[in-house]
């Protein structure tokens, strides 16, 4: 029988967890051990800056593990046709999961429009390359209110995305509980939820799985997974 950590096994937690590698400093050597840790762990996914993703899909390529990179990152202000030519590169050079950051500017401004219309254009373009891309959208809920964040939540549905993330990692805060509680009530069964930003314990882990959370995103997936190798009974 396998153990277990509050009810959860070490294959249920892994395949919950978004391993990354995302600091502008990351070396070359960064990249790739990340890209190990995350086929010997064998987690959710590999996320990792648009520069890397054809290095980790050499890595990974007969692995069931997915590529992941980011785009619009870390600001989501780049324009609609970089994002579009972003995602589509990323696509040919390996990547089937894309992060992209919404316009958190646009948003704030109440150009809501634009924003579906943002997320629309990068869902499309993954979706021309590639029927199966799955497609996050990263709101940076640290900026936004609780209104926002709904907001948000509506926008992406409409958009034609597959998950709800809250952060890139590189904001004042990331994820927190009533953040992903607020987005999984928004979006129910029809989108699933990524929490990011701050990850760094399995405790952490199972309170956003509890919470509604379908990933996390974490640079730490190795330690963490230690953790329930640990805890687990």
């Amino acid at each position: 029988m396998s153990k277990t950590y509050r009810g959860l096994t070490r294959t249920q937690i892994a395949k919950t967890l978004d391993h990354s590698v995302l600091k502008p400093n990351a070396s070359y050597t960064d990249v790739t051990v990340g890209a190990k840790v995350a086929l010997d762990e064998d987690v959710a996914s590999y996320c990792i800056r648009p520069m890397d993703v054809a290095v980790a899909h050499e890595v990974l390529k007969q692995s069931e593990v997915p590529v992941c990179t980011v785009i619009g990152f870390p600001h989501g202000s780049t324009t609609t046709a970089t994002k579009v030519f972003e995602t589509q590169e990323a696509i040919s050079l390996g990547a089937t999961e894309i992060d992209m950051v919404l316009n958190v500017s646009a948003l704030i401004s109440g150009d809501l429009d634009f924003v579906e219309a943002d997320i629309a254009a990068v869902v499309s373009a993954a979706r021309e390359s590639r029927e199966s891309i799955i497609v996050k959208v990263i709101f940076e809920t640290a900026l936004l209110t609780n209104e926002q964040i709904a907001t948000a939540c509506k926008l992406t549905e409409a958009g034609g995305a597959d998950y709800v993330k809250t952060s890139t990692g590189f904001a004042a805060a990331g994820a927190t509980l009533e953040h992903v509680a607020l987005m999984k009530s928004c979006v129910g069964d029809r989108l699933k939820v990524k929490a990011s930003g701050g990850v760094r314990t399995l405790d952490q882990v199972v309170d956003f799985i509890e919470a509604g959370a379908s990933r996390c995103g974490t640079s730490i997936a190795a330690e963490i997974l230690a953790e329930f190798d640990s805890k687990a009974v």
